[in-house]
């Protein structure tokens, strides 16, 4: 890896979601669904699906800073999930679900807690999203990586049928550009 680049970890719900967010911007230099925030190493879909491992579904991101800030990768973020949401995201429901930015250093940490508190003031409502330290990343299963390209159609549907997509364009139409 470059040493000039950076790591982002976010969850935000379904990690197809969040990874498809992220695809193909400018900057973004690759991108790992998997999981983290849990205890139990090497932890399978199907144990983080059940919702005993304490692990959160998420999504680590390499970005170049010199072509996207991280400010820049928390409006991504932001604009991809519902983040008054406490239970989960759209459908999917359970702490695996839930959101959070986990940061890696103090500065991340700074620029997370000042874009989780303009997000409050936009939208005139509580933001459920933790920020919390990175802890061990693991990655996910090969079929889940980049599932919005490998599984398009099944992943559109799943867009629109969890509310995901008339949400995020309830939630963000009006205000994103202020981010």
């Amino acid at each position: 890896m470059n040493n000039d680049y950076k790591k982002a970890l976010f969850a935000g719900g379904c990690f197809w979601c969040t990874q498809s967010a992220f695809a193909d911007r400018e900057g973004i230099i690759t991108t790992t669904a998997g999981y983290t925030g849990g205890k139990q190493a090497n932890p399978t879909y199907r144990e983080v699906c059940d919702g005993n491992t304490g692990h959160y579904e998420a999504l680590e991101i390499t970005y170049d800073p010199g072509k996207i800030s991280y400010k820049e990768v928390l409006k991504i973020y932001w604009q991809s999930i519902d983040p008054t949401d406490y239970q989960g995201q759209f459908h999917d429901r359970g702490s695996q679900y839930q959101t959070a930015i986990f940061y890696y250093d103090s500065e991340q940490k700074q620029l997370a807690e000042a874009s989780k508190a303009q997000v409050a003031q936009l939208l005139q409502m509580p933001v459920r999203t933790e920020i919390l330290p990175a802890s061990t990343f693991y990655s996910a299963e090969d079929y889940h990586q980049d599932y919005h390209k490998t599984n398009a159609l099944h992943y559109k549907s799943y867009c629109y049928l969890s509310g995901r997509d008339a949400r995020l364009k309830e939630l963000w139409a009006d205000i994103g550009a202020q981010l």
